[in-house]
């Protein structure tokens, strides 16, 4: 067998040589302790990671790791969508919101070991302006403080950097009018974000939609209206408690495509990447597109072999218009 692990040298709390140096070493004894021979790439420009899984599938990858944050394994995934490799997830990132709900664990060399060990799962893939993703996606205020956040000079230092960044721009984000069309139903209003989630959470257990699963076919559309920033505050605790479909002005769906208009090109984000697309974005999911190699699930006796810690078009999920 043979594994490419990809490591973002960026990712996390900017590491000096020699903890990449480590990071290395370590994924060569555990892959080596496996029996697998192993391709250690590192990442040296924004987009490189993409670049490298490619790379690592025409050299014989089976199983090719995204060792960073939410834009490495979005970028490693698109990389390995629709193809034979599986990915798997080391993180280290400011979110690592996909890493969480697969409760891959925080330690690196326990999701190695997930990743040779754990259990095959086939999951959705997003699309959203003709760029691929794999957690959440969406416009409006999450897209503006993926912008920010990923500014040059921005320190992207954990939750409390994020915290602060968002914070600063609930009172300077100033909402946007959008056209969202699903199935039958059309929505037109003034909103704060639409999110399209495949996962359920953004990450740290902001849960932007609950009831979102992986490998359902479906999206979640998550239509969150427009109100002051102190409002915005005042809710935040629903991400966290599972209740954001039960706010006002909020309408969740499951959907399998959709359209979202605005009359000014609309800036996006996949995975917490931003993007700028046209003044009209086509969303769609493709069902099962990616294969990952996850921890088993609790009480399952492949989990305790491998000591792992941590499924219409438009139907309506819990909320209200």
């Amino acid at each position: 067998m043979r594994a490419a692990v990809i490591i973002n040298p960026a990712a996390g709390r900017r590491p000096g040589r020699a903890a990449i140096r480590r990071r290395a070493d370590l994924a060569n004894a555990v892959l080596a302790s496996h029996d697998v021979e192993a391709q250690i790439l590192l990442t040296e420009r924004p987009h490189h990671a993409r670049a490298l899984a490619h790379q690592a599938v025409d050299w014989g990858a089976s199983l090719v790791y995204a060792w960073g944050g939410d834009g490495t394994v979005n970028e490693v995934a698109s990389a390995l969508a629709f193809g034979p490799a599986a990915l798997a997830i080391i993180p280290c990132g400011s979110g690592d919101g996909l890493a969480r709900e697969l409760r891959v664990p925080g330690q690196p060399e326990r999701a190695l070991a997930a990743g040779l060990e754990g259990v095959e799962r086939s999951i959705d893939v997003g699309e959203l302006g003709g760029r691929l993703f794999v957690n959440v996606a969406g416009v409006g205020l999450d897209a503006h403080i993926a912008a920010r956040f990923n500014a040059p000079g921005t320190s992207r230092h954990g939750l409390l950097s994020y915290g602060v960044l968002t914070v600063r721009a609930l009172f300077s984000y100033r909402p946007s009018s959008y056209t969202v069309t699903a199935g039958n139903e059309t929505l037109e209003r003034t909103v704060l974000l639409v999110a399209i989630a495949n996962s359920g959470q953004y990450g740290h257990g902001a849960r932007i939609a609950p009831h979102a699963r992986l490998d359902d076919g479906t999206l979640d559309l998550v239509v969150v209206g427009a109100r002051s920033p102190l409002g915005t505050l005042v809710a935040v605790p629903r991400l966290f408690n599972g209740s954001v479909s039960r706010a006002g002005n909020v309408a969740v769906r499951a959907i399998t495509e959709a359209r979202i208009r605005a009359d000014h090109p609309i800036a996006f984000h996949v995975d917490g990447e931003p993007c700028c697309g046209d003044r009209e974005l086509e969303v769609r999911v493709h069902p099962r597109a990616l294969r990952l190699k996850v921890p088993a699930p609790r009480g399952s006796s492949a989990g305790r072999r491998a000591g792992a810690a941590s499924g219409n078009s438009c139907r309506v999920r819990p909320g209200t218009d």
